[in-house]
């Protein structure tokens, strides 16, 4: 019976429920798009830390992980490095902004950055050449829309694409190392320096040994990198989800609130004759939270659409800059939110109707 009565009920009020549930997507859609990013911009970071082949990571001393390391590392470490137990091959590089959205410019010494990657997989194009060659990945290509032969401006200087490469190896924009020193006014100074080992079952033991011999410089091993790169190990975007799961709630709230109350109002002569004909109080409380229901489901089936869409235009506009990724487990998560919103927003509309007098509401005009 009731389910019947939530069909019409839907059914002759199209315009306000699809309203309601479009309004109710929108949250949706906020958290699904935010922790897709969030998400997806840490795992394209460890996608192309993990790239470079290495097995180590050394920092410049007081950098941190949340921060860019600044090119104060003597390019002479390097061969010392070289002569550690285990240590086979050793690369330095450098980063600096590129002045966009998390745009950086890696500089690299191709033979050392081949030797340690298995090197680049050209799309188009071919390596360094000349000094005011860069090589870009396709993502980042795809967001400029260039090709190798055409220009690029970056620095406040114009660049030859000397390469169209894959993505996932370290950065989407790179330079040849001496360049990016001198136009930073580095010589012989990189940001960081990255280890390869005969075996990586010796990181561990290579690590310590090199913490003991160069205290001040951060050391990691990418498996350790990885992990306190992890969403979940950085504080700051559970926050920021949380305070979005706030907006989102609220919003679903409101929007249920008012709908219900205004369908409440308008099915006021309605409400009258189902308790005139002896529909007790919970019956009334049932229809209108059954309502909201469906709307809260609605509007998070709606949502996950709505987010695939933003996913591929995000991806069509700026492929490497915003990279969204899908968060399956944040589909329930992001429904059950949704439903839970909508089932409160729709207690006081239902509380009000179940409440009614049906001689007032039958002489309701």
């Amino acid at each position: 019976m009731i389910g019947k009565l939530v069909v019409e009920n839907v059914r002759t009020r199209p315009v306000p429920t699809l309203l309601s549930i479009l309004l109710i997507a929108v949250p949706v859609t906020l958290i699904l798009i935010l922790v897709g990013l969030s998400h997806g911009l840490v795992n394209d970071s460890q996608r192309r830390a993990l790239g470079v082949g290495a097995d180590i990571l050394l920092r410049a001393p007081s950098s941190n992980l949340m921060s860019m390391s600044t090119a104060t590392i003597p390019q002479e470490l390097i061969p010392k490095l070289l002569t550690f137990p285990h240590v086979v091959a050793a690369t330095g590089v450098v980063t600096q902004s590129a002045g966009g959205l998390l745009e950086t410019v890696t500089g690299i010494d191709p033979a050392a950055f081949n030797r340690m990657s298995g090197g680049f997989e050209f799309v188009e194009g071919h390596t360094f050449q000349k000094p005011d060659d860069i090589i870009l990945d396709r993502y980042y290509a795809e967001q400029k829309k260039v090709h190798a032969g055409g220009k690029i401006h970056l620095m406040n200087r114009d660049w030859n694409v000397a390469g169209i490469v894959e993505p996932g190896k370290l950065s989407h924009i790179f330079v040849q190392i001496g360049v990016l020193q001198d136009l930073f006014s580095t010589p012989g100074m990189v940001s960081q320096i990255y280890l390869k080992l005969d075996d990586s079952k010796n990181t561990d033991a290579v690590v310590a040994d090199l913490k003991s011999k160069l205290p001040g410089y951060p050391v990691y091993s990418m498996r350790d990198l990885v992990s306190m790169t992890s969403v979940d190990a950085l504080p700051v975007l559970s926050t920021f989800t949380h305070v979005i799961i706030g907006i989102g709630v609220l919003i679903a709230f409101v929007v249920v609130c008012l709908s219900m109350y205004m369908a409440v109002l308008q099915r006021t002569r309605e409400i009258g004759i189902l308790k005139a004909i002896g529909a007790p109080k919970i019956f009334i409380l049932q229809m209108i939270l059954a309502e909201a229901l469906i709307m809260g489901f609605g509007g998070t089936v709606f949502g996950i659409l709505l987010s695939y869409g933003t996913r591929a235009l995000l991806h069509s506009l700026v492929p490497s800059s915003l990279p969204q990724a899908v968060v399956y487990i944040w589909w329930p998560i992001s429904g059950g939110i949704a439903l839970g919103a909508a089932l409160l927003g729709a207690l006081y509309p239902g509380f009000s109707a179940a409440q009614k007098d049906p001689i007032a509401a039958l002489s309701y005009e």
